[in-house]
């Protein structure tokens, strides 16, 4: 049976594989500027390369100092308090660059794809997508614990949804997981950061990059590359679809589903 269920994920990641191959395929195959736009959409110039290079410090700061101070909380775990804190932070971030590109009179619509496809078409792709990911991460995941040994691969916020007594508590880290975080940092790394580094560096820096400091803010080691592919697929998504709410989906889709193996962990053991 382990050995039907091996070869049953091996074919699962090849074909994940296949499809993301195919994506990044027809992505770069495609011009520049689709002919059926008549009018130019202003896209990302200086300004906003000035502010995405102060987020993407401030966010290497913050990474550093956790790091740097890892070792002295390292008997503390995270509590609501702290949880609060990171969707306070992430929600004042969204709305100061949403504000901040108002001012610029620049489309987040057109920008961002909000309005390309119809809310089920995007969560239909978003669910096949991550679908197809899904092996890729897991193949990430279990080469990390074997490079990394039998250390724990569970993120602080996995620990405090597992170790929860009260429902309040659960409540506010499934509002986090599967409402506010997904909106908010598909907005800040795919739109935005992403979007800023592919104007100037390319798709493939931009997607290297912003994987890079996507696995890094999560300030947690042995999940670093499964985020990477993680973030990786989200990026691509949101470029082969055009639609920053095909990756949002995914994102919380990936994020409902870890909740649901945590709160009925039989799931994962079959």
């Amino acid at each position: 049976m382990s050995a039907l269920t091996n070869i049953l994920f091996c074919l699962f990641a090849l074909g994940g594989l296949y499809v993301y191959i195919a994506l990044v395929r027809q992505v770069s195959a495609r011009n520049p500027a689709p002919a059926d736009d008549t009018v130019p959409v202003r896209t990302f110039a200086l300004p906003e390369a000035i502010v995405a290079g102060l987020l993407i410090s401030f966010l290497l700061l913050n990474v550093i100092a956790s790091i740097s101070g890892a070792s002295a909380a390292a008997n503390n775990a995270l509590t609501s308090r702290d949880l609060a804190a990171n969707l306070v932070l992430f929600v004042v971030v969204l709305l100061i660059l949403a504000g901040f590109l108002k001012l610029r009179h620049l489309d987040l619509d057109r920008l961002a794809g909000l309005s390309k496809h119809s809310i089920g078409r995007s969560i239909a792709t978003g669910t096949l997508l991550l679908l197809a990911a899904y092996p890729l991460i897991s193949l990430a995941d279990a080469v990390a614990r074997r490079f990394e040994g039998s250390g724990s691969s569970k993120q602080n916020i996995v620990e405090l949804f597992n170790g929860s007594r009260t429902m309040d508590q659960r409540v506010m880290i499934i509002v986090l997981a599967v409402a506010i975080a997904p909106i908010a940092e598909e907005f800040i790394f795919r739109f935005f950061i992403y979007g800023v580094l592919r104007r100037y560096l390319g798709r493939l820096a931009g997607l290297v990059l912003t994987s890079l400091l996507f696995a890094a803010v999560h300030t947690h080691l042995p999940s670093f590359a499964p985020l990477f592919v993680l973030a990786a697929c989200f990026t691509i998504a949101y470029e082969w679809s055009g639609s920053i709410l095909v990756s949002m989906t995914m994102h919380s889709l990936f994020n409902s589903l870890t909740l649901i193996f945590l709160a009925f962990p039989r799931l994962s053991e079959q």
